[in-house]
């Protein structure tokens, strides 16, 4: 058997940033093979992750990244079991690597795009296994979102301080300059931030699910059920009202002015700016 030096334990080390016995303990298994060790404690890193397959990962950190253009960003959130770990240089730079990887990510969505998602030869699940293998948590992508702006219009993010909870939203404009002014820049990132504080469902009520729509309505019918008949449709009316303005992202009041609704806001940024604004989509993630 080759004996294992100081040096080789050290040089392992450094590669991998796995443990000092971990690592001799590879380069013992391998007789002094640096690379079959590496390998070694990557399998070592989806046993942990197999073993911890049921755990849960409710710490960690949401991420975000948009190009230079900024015609395309990317938010994704990765999970830990512990707030210790969420805050390790190991996992902090897995989500630095994240965030470059759902950038590059082909997909719009899915966890399992990402995570096959190749940089320079090596797959975000690849590096995600190192992870595991060196904190000796499970760790797993929790969301990913891909927005690409193709006509006129910006992309805003807003990660809180926490960094457990960020948005994403797309914005399209009437005019490269509409979405190049000032005024729709601020209104775009203030409304990620309201996002972020307001958790809205849907950006309108025609994108709330129906099911959940008939599940409010019955309750308030059910509140309901001993007033006069002919005012029990405009009391669930007005009832479904606030559920909107409560839940609906354009219909909220803004959070930095409950005066004016998120519509209001962008409509008037962008008519500050000579022209017009919508909100396309957007996203909110969470950890913990």
């Amino acid at each position: 058997m080759v004996e294992i030096s100081a040096s080789m334990v050290v040089k392992l080390r450094k590669i991998s940033g796995q443990g000092m016995m971990d690592c001799k303990k590879a380069l013992q298994e391998s007789d002094g093979d640096t690379d079959k060790a590496l390998d070694i404690l990557r399998k070592k890193g989806l046993a942990t992750l197999s073993k911890r397959s049921e755990r849960e990962t409710s710490e960690g950190i949401v991420i975000c990244k948009a190009s230079e253009d900024g015609k395309q960003a990317a938010m994704a959130s990765l999970c830990c079991e512990t707030d210790f770990v969420a805050k390790s240089d190991d996992f902090k730079a897995a989500a630095k690597a994240l965030a470059d990887y759902a950038l590059q990510c082909s997909s719009d969505s899915g966890v399992e795009n990402v995570l096959g998602t190749e940089v320079g030869g090596t797959s975000y699940n690849d590096i995600l296994t190192e992870t595991v293998s060196k904190t000796g948590e499970k760790t797993q992508v929790g969301d990913y979102a891909k927005f690409k702006i193709s006509g006129s219009g910006l992309i805003s993010t807003y990660i809180h301080f926490n960094e457990k909870v960020g948005s994403m939203v797309s914005v399209e404009t009437s005019s490269d300059e509409v979405a190049a002014a000032d005024s729709v820049k601020q209104a775009a990132c203030d409304i990620a931030m309201h996002i972020t504080a307001a958790k809205p469902l849907a950006i309108d009520k025609d994108g709330i699910d129906p099911e959940t729509i008939d599940r409010e309505k019955a309750i308030y019918v059910e509140q309901v059920k001993n007033k006069p008949a002919q005012i029990v449709d405009k009391i669930v009316e007005g009832k479904m009202n606030k559920y909107y303005a409560e839940n609906c992202l354009l219909a909220q009041p803004f959070v930095k002015d409950d005066s004016m609704s998120v519509q209001q806001v962008l409509a008037a940024a962008a008519k500050e700016a000579g022209g017009e604004a919508k909100i396309k989509e957007f996203v909110r993630f969470s950890v913990g």
